[in-house]
């Protein structure tokens, strides 16, 4: 696995030890610009399966630096891949992509399906993208491929990089008196398609299974939920009522996104079952938990 100590790996990597699977996980002593190193790496391990989560993850920091979004994201995927090819042909590779690989939703558009034609928008995106076309023709080739096109997700131990865990930190830290009581945000009137880190690890053990075919699948709730209303509710449960200040340096145009899951429900009966409160309470515990430890 690479990516491992990553957000997403934190909480897969103990997932797969308790089914059984012995897990050799690599973050950032595995640069996977170095296509030597990760072939070298694959070579000794001879792996049954490859999930590959590590990326440069953030929409926002890839604004400021596509170029090293792309030698991570793109060419990262581009040396796991042919190092799977060559060290380890019957291997099973996951394939991390994004919802935001379709870009933007026309209004009144029906939720995503792998079949949407894929319209990327941000640096992010675009490099998420070129490595799913990547995959779909090493598959082509005889690989065994699965590229995961996850929607929004979130948990504890997220980065407060990504919406809803800034949130929680600044909930968090308003709480307990850290800041002034003004809560700094971008375009609230986007929607989003949100699930829990631990719906979206059960997704990714499903889709491990040699039964189920290879291919592309969506991982995502069908739900779209307006950003503003995810703050709403984190307030409530912190119990405070801050002054909202729109950062201009976080703003985006407003947008819809949203993604199908059938295809994922029809091969494996996949389905999220953590409801969006819990998951909104579990990101505000941790970033609380947090606070009063710093």
């Amino acid at each position: 696995m690479t990516g491992a100590a990553g957000f997403v790996g934190r909480h897969l990597i103990p997932r797969l030890v308790a089914a059984g699977s012995k897990v050799h996980g690599v973050d950032r002593e595995l640069d996977v610009r170095d296509g030597a190193a990760v072939a070298a790496l694959v070579q000794q391990q001879r792996p049954d399966a490859i999930v590959h989560l590590a990326a440069q993850s953030s929409v926002a920091l890839s604004l400021g630096a596509p170029e090293e979004s792309a030698r991570v994201n793109f060419l990262g995927a581009f040396h796991v891949l042919e190092a799977a090819a060559r060290h380890a042909p019957r291997a099973r590779v996951l394939l991390i992509g994004s919802g935001e690989q379709y870009g933007p939703a026309e209004p009144g558009a029906p939720p995503f399906s792998e079949r949407s034609p894929q319209r990327p928008r941000s640096a992010y995106a675009r490099t998420k993208a070129c490595a799913d076309l990547l995959g779909a023709r090493h598959a082509a080739a005889g690989l065994d491929v699965v590229r995961v096109r996850p929607f929004n997700h979130t948990g504890p131990g997220q980065s407060d990089l990504f919406v809803v865990a800034s949130f929680a930190k600044q909930a968090a830290e308003i709480a307990a008196g850290r800041r002034e009581a003004v809560l700094r945000v971008g375009n609230l009137d986007s929607l989003r398609d949100f699930l829990d880190v631990e719906d979206v690890v059960a997704a990714y053990l499903r889709l491990l299974d040699r039964e189920v075919p290879a291919g592309s699948y969506n991982v995502a709730s069908g739900v779209p939920r307006r950003i503003g209303a995810l703050l709403d509710t984190l307030l409530h449960l912190a119990g405070i009522a801050p002054r909202i200040e729109v950062d201009p340096a976080r703003v985006r145009p407003a947008d819809a996104a949203c993604g199908d899951a059938g295809r994922l429900r029809a091969a494996t009966g996949w389905l999220p079952h953590v409801p969006i409160e819990l998951t909104l309470r579990r990101v505000l515990d941790d970033w609380q938990a947090r606070v009063r430890a710093a």
